[in-house]
């Protein structure tokens, strides 16, 4: 079992809190460059708050991530704070954190008990209709500036079908494109990227193999625009022929868009959400008052304003 340990506890000595709370957290996984944001955020911020963490990865594992809310619990921590495998699991994991009488945050992936919560847990996160929304509207208002508004083919990668952002973020494609001013969008493929970079290359790829053109891409994140970029590229594609859209403003997507390559993405701030979860988390464990659901705003990103995304991250 993959597990990191923060060292705040040296810090909590050398500055005479050697009683410091203590949170569990259970991420979904490790190898993801969103996931890998959010547990830096919250390491950093446990560092400055004198907290001690012990993050565990769950390996995209239901299984295993109950197994770490039930050890979070025996073990006495104080709090926990999940990002979710499956949203439909938070039932169970809720239940368990309840049970126990110890806190826990969902963070970043909305669980799908978000509107029935117990009293102790709350989400901290972004709205996902954003997201998508955003994405797949600024792809329709270039893809009309391109003169393509008498018919274009569009391309979905979407993330993980139990993933709720990636259900939601692909649902705001469609919804977009349903509507009259981009409904000239066909969708000509759709499939599960995984998340992943090298996944969605090879997807592509097979897209690419047919011969049907290419106008724009909506991907669930910007590994997956990314993986799409490169099969683009490999088969000589002229990128300014293509709107390629992802999520995150990652650092990988702000260079690419520089490049040229990346049309669209947005800024899902992964500091915001980890240092939000750490507070809901220590204040509920102190009994205080916490909105059971907080939205982080999400922020377009274009060529036109990224000078102020480049260190955001």
């Amino acid at each position: 079992m993959k597990k990191v340990w923060l060292a705040a506890s040296a810090l909590a000595l050398l500055t005479g809190n050697a009683n410091a709370e203590t949170i569990g957290i259970s991420m979904v996984s490790f190898d993801d460059n969103f996931q890998t944001l959010l547990r830096t955020g919250m390491e950093e911020m446990a560092g400055e708050m004198g907290v001690d963490v012990q993050i565990e990865d769950a390996q995209y594992d239901v299984a295993k991530q109950l197994d770490q809310i039930n050890n979070f619990i025996a073990s006495g921590v104080d709090a926990i704070v999940v990002t979710v495998v499956d949203s439909s699991s938070a039932n169970a994991l809720s239940s368990a954190a309840e049970a126990g009488g110890v806190p826990l945050v969902y963070v970043n992936i909305e669980p799908g008990n978000a509107d029935a919560l117990p009293d102790n847990q709350a989400f901290v996160g972004s709205n996902e209709i954003e997201s998508g929304t955003m994405g797949a509207y600024e792809a329709c208002l270039q893809l009309r500036a391109a003169g393509k508004s008498n018919g274009a083919n569009g391309y979905i990668l979407a993330g993980n079908f139990i993933h709720q952002a990636a259900v939601q973020r692909t649902k705001d494609v469609h919804d977009v494109i349903g509507m009259d001013m981009c409904n000239f969008i066909a969708v000509a493929g759709e499939e599960e990227g995984k998340w992943s970079r090298d996944t969605a290359q090879n997807i592509m790829t097979n897209w690419l193999s047919t011969g049907e053109p290419v106008d724009v891409v909506f991907a669930n994140n910007d590994e997956m625009a990314i993986g799409a970029i490169q099969a683009l590229k490999s088969v000589g594609t002229d990128m300014e022929d293509v709107i390629v859209v992802g999520v995150d403003a990652t650092q990988d997507a702000l260079v690419a868009m520089q490049a040229g390559e990346l049309d669209v993405t947005v800024f899902q701030n992964a500091k915001a959400q980890g240092s939000g979860a750490l507070e809901a988390a220590l204040d509920l464990a102190r009994g205080e008052d916490v909105d059971q659901k907080v939205y982080i705003p999400f922020e377009l990103v274009t060529p036109d304003n990224i000078e102020g995304y480049i260190s955001a991250n």
